[in-house]
């Protein structure tokens, strides 16, 4: 693999003290010159966070996703690095000439670089340059690393580290490092970006993350454990047993596939799974949206390829439907080299940066990995007990999901019946679908029906509901239907069955329900007006 090549006794006689200075007058912003949209974005983040102006470097650079090893030297790498030596945000003295590559030779003895934050309109990605790929005595037969394509971020990490090879990849010092020391921290620039697939959902991005971050990160957790090899559901299932330590109660999926569209999704903070080539399932539904400040994350070898869709791969469509954060690769990266989740959630849990936590979880630069998301984020500044005390002032949309947490809390240290008290409180005080379905969930198996029909019951004045609670409302139903309602199971089944954005399939298989359902009510003129629908789609899916 690279080896370093940095001369520790110059370093040494370099490092600086720690600055005083706050992160965010540390930060560096850059943006590209010939795309307005980039410009604007850096603004505004900048504004936003109160990060200097000044601390904006735009440089002008294609504007396309990817770029060549040649244009990425010229155009970002070299101009960059010079411009942060100039403002003395990076240290080093001159050498002489360049390297094979074109870049200038120099030894480095830190920077002060909090994070670089890397602008919509930036390229993403590097192309393989075959005249620059050299063999490498330690590479061996492992044909994998026999490249020198890379994600730009992922090279912009290495501007304070000294000499290195392009080809294959770079260990990263920091990975898995609770204590680094101030040398070893000197060497890297934490990179994280402001990405997606329209300038529009990047402001939003900044926005839903400054939003989360002054309530605390609040709502559900979702993690797909199942996948092509053995390590990857291992981090799952520690992400899971993460997210129950931290009061989430997650829903897990377990089976082969990913999450099904009809899956239950509501208030989605907490994303993470594994392993399509493009999102489905309930990310495709018509009006899907993540929750504020939601950290989303789907393993794939190129689910970052390009983050200018909201159709192909993960990353831009996670971002679209109002992500804050997400990792991905622009090019095959191989398990074993991309972000640890659990490493990142395990970091943003004790109240790490984003881009800490996530620099914390990177096994190596100079290879596919990207960071999307404000690099400042801190999800978890807020503690649940805060989030829980100050519930009466969040938007009636996020209050019952605070409460949800704090029943989790309760079950934890064995306080179910105060769970369970806490919950009717919450109801009468606010109704939320999300919190009858618990309700009366807990009293149906307690063999309480009548009390779960009246803890659920309000749902047959419901009119309409947010695509996130599709999957809530058919619950409802079905709690129903056990609890010997089946009429008003059979009301809210209905008010599903005239949501127009619908899409066929899960029409299709909410119908079929519905047959059943108006049969056993004795509702037959109902019962075949549903079958013969759902006989039309069958029939329209195979055409």
């Amino acid at each position: 693999m690279k080896r370093f090549l940095v001369l520790a006794c110059l370093i040494l006689a370099g490092v600086r003290p720690a600055s005083a200075e706050s992160l965010a007058a540390r930060v560096v912003i850059l943006a590209n010159e010939s795309d307005a949209d980039s410009v604007r974005i850096a603004k505004y983040y900048a504004e936003q966070r109160g990060v200097p102006a000044a601390n904006i470097v735009a440089l002008p650079m294609p504007t396309g996703e990817t770029i060549t090893w040649r244009d990425f030297v010229l155009s970002i790498w070299q101009p960059l690095q010079d411009e942060l030596i100039r403002r003395e945000w990076i240290d080093a003295l001159q050498a002489q000439g360049f390297d094979d590559v074109g870049r200038r030779k120099l030894v480095f003895s830190g920077h002060r670089v909090s994070y670089l934050v890397v602008c919509r309109g930036v390229p993403l990605r590097i192309n393989h340059s075959p005249e620059l790929f050299h063999e490498q005595p330690d590479l061996g037969e492992r044909s994998e690393f026999r490249t020198n394509r890379s994600a730009v971020d992922s090279e912009l990490a290495l501007l304070a580290f000294g000499h290195y090879d392009i080809n294959a990849l770079v260990p990263n010092p920091l990975f898995r490092s609770q204590d680094p020391s101030v040398l070893v921290e000197k060497m890297i620039v934490k990179v994280g970006r402001l990405d997606g697939p329209q300038c529009r959902d990047v402001i939003a991005m900044i926005d839903g993350t400054l939003e989360a971050e002054r309530r605390g990160l609040i709502g559900r957790a979702y993690v797909d454990v199942r996948g092509p090899h053995r390590q990857g559901e291992q981090w799952m299932r520690l992400i899971a047993d993460q997210a129950t330590a931290m009061d989430f109660r997650p829903e897990v999926h377990d089976e082969s596939g990913t999450f099904p569209e009809s899956a239950r999704f509501d208030a989605p903070a907490l994303y993470f799974g594994w392993y399509a080539s493009n999102a489905n399932g309930p990310f495709r539904l018509p009006g899907f949206r993540f929750a504020p400040g939601a950290i989303a994350v789907h393993i794939h070898s190129f689910s970052a390829a390009t983050l200018r869709s909201d159709t192909s791969g993960w990353c831009g469509l996670l971002v679209a439907r109002g992500a804050a954060a997400t990792t991905g690769a622009v090019f095959e990266p191989y398990l074993q080299f991309m972000h640890f989740p659990h490493v990142m959630l395990a970091a943003l849990a004790e109240g790490q940066t984003l881009c800490d936590a996530a620099t914390l979880a990177l096994p190596c630069f100079s290879w596919m990995n990207v960071l999307i998301g404000d690099p400042l984020y801190r999800p978890f500044a807020r503690s649940e007990t805060e989030q829980w005390l100050g519930r009466e002032q969040l938007p009636a949309a996020l209050r019952p999901y605070v409460a949800l947490r704090e029943m989790q809390r309760l079950d934890r240290v064995g306080e179910p019946e105060a769970a369970l008290a806490l919950a009717r409180r919450e109801l009468n005080a606010q109704p939320s679908l999300a919190l009858g379905v618990e309700l009366a969930t807990r009293l149906e198996a307690q063999g309480d029906l009548a009390g779960a029909a009246t803890a659920i019951g309000f749902v047959t004045f419901l009119r309409s509901a947010p695509t996130n609670d599709w999957a809530l409302l058919k619950a409802a139903a079905e709690i129903l239907r056990a609890c010997g309602r089946g009429g008003d199971a059979q009301t809210v089944l209905q008010q599903l069955l005239q949501l127009r954005d619908l899409p066929d399939g899960l029409r299709q298989d909410w119908l079929r329900d519905g047959v059943r359902l108006a049969s056993g009510n004795g509702d037959l003129k109902q019962a075949m007006a549903w079958e013969a629908e759902a006989n039309q789609l069958a029939a329209k899916a195979k055409n």
